[in-house]
């Protein structure tokens, strides 16, 4: 049996709220008021942060503070890719999402020669670059660092020498660019984009499985075709952004709340079928903010619902 180690980076510095690197406790919070030990189950890391640079000038409008996310992302790629050759199956633990591209990396770094397939649970496509972005915020590009696609047919920025250095570091993290294929990143539930974004995705035959398709052709027969898709991967990545659920079903505790999403146990469902390939090597859980809770600590609740049930088919599969 491979055992779970969980990483815990509370970075919340891509983002344009503050209140995500709050979002792990608020889970762990959750498990206890629910008299469940799980975080006494697994052994963890802690991610060192720079959280404090929130209070100091901005520099880099089009990538706000990336220097010190380059920072973090390289800290969480070496845990990553630590855990994974320690023998153990990664289960990351972040504020927000500008985390994927540090988690991708340590996956890529430890599996170099492999193909990485990434599911993308989330209702924005995070493929945006410095030189596309309307926000300058980085949980905004992750995948587009990944993906190494600064998408330059849409640019609309011209950025400062600061920001054009860093972005090529995280793109080059690990000394591998890009990280993955566009053909092996498939979205599901992404429902809130701007147009650099649409063009990118169109552009490469990106496929995103949207909710209402997946209530309309079943959710079984979506993820076994996202399978297909993904068949020439050696492994895949899931990232779950908890905004990938219905703001107004669940809660509004996320740094980017869009309504007409998933329900929780879409996102067990869609998350256990895919884990069921034996493919997947990594799970990361993202957006948490319960600072913006209207529910009171509803979103991390049920994040950690999610989280329970997935583990238990993790550790199911690797038993096999």
């Amino acid at each position: 049996m491979k055992a779970i180690k969980i990483i815990k980076n509370r970075s919340d510095i891509g983002a344009g709220t503050r209140g995500s690197d709050m979002g792990i406790d608020a889970i762990e919070i959750a498990a206890i008021n629910a008299g469940n030990d799980y975080f006494n189950n697994y052994d963890y890391v802690e991610i060192e942060s720079e959280n404090e640079v929130v209070y100091e000038k901005q520099q880099t409008p089009y990538a706000k503070r990336i220097g010190k996310v380059l920072k973090v992302c390289k800290r969480l790629s070496k845990a990553v890719k630590e855990t994974i050759e320690e023998n153990y199956f990664p289960l990351v633990l972040s504020g927000d999402h500008s985390s994927a591209l540090g988690t991708i990396s340590g996956l890529k770094c430890a599996y170099s020669d492999k193909r990485i397939g990434v599911v993308w649970i989330d209702a924005h496509g995070d493929l945006h670059s410095p030189y596309t972005t309307p926000s300058g915020n980085i949980h905004g590009m992750p995948l587009a660092a990944a993906l190494a696609d600064d998408n330059l047919d849409r640019k609309v920025n011209e950025v400062k020498e600061e920001t054009h250095e860093n972005w090529e570091g995280m793109k080059n993290i690990g000394g591998i660019s890009p990280k993955v294929l566009h053909e092996d990143v498939v979205f599901f539930g992404v429902r809130d984009t701007e147009e650099p974004e649409d063009y990118c995705m169109s552009k490469n035959g990106m496929k995103n499985y949207k909710v209402e398709e997946i209530r309309f052709r079943g959710l079984e027969v979506c993820v076994k075709e996202a399978l297909e898709k993904l068949k020439n991967c050696d492994y895949i990545y899931i990232s779950f952004d908890v905004d990938s659920m219905d703001c107004d079903l669940i809660s509004k505790g996320t740094g980017t709340p869009v309504s007409k999403g998933f329900d929780q146990y879409e996102v067990k469902n869609i998350i256990n079928e895919l884990i069921e390939s034996n493919k997947v090597i990594c799970l990361e859980v993202v957006e948490v903010n319960p600072t913006l809770d209207n529910k009171g600590n509803v979103m991390a609740e049920t994040a950690f619902e999610v989280l329970n049930e997935v583990t238990k088919k993790i550790t199911e599969i690797s038993l096999k």
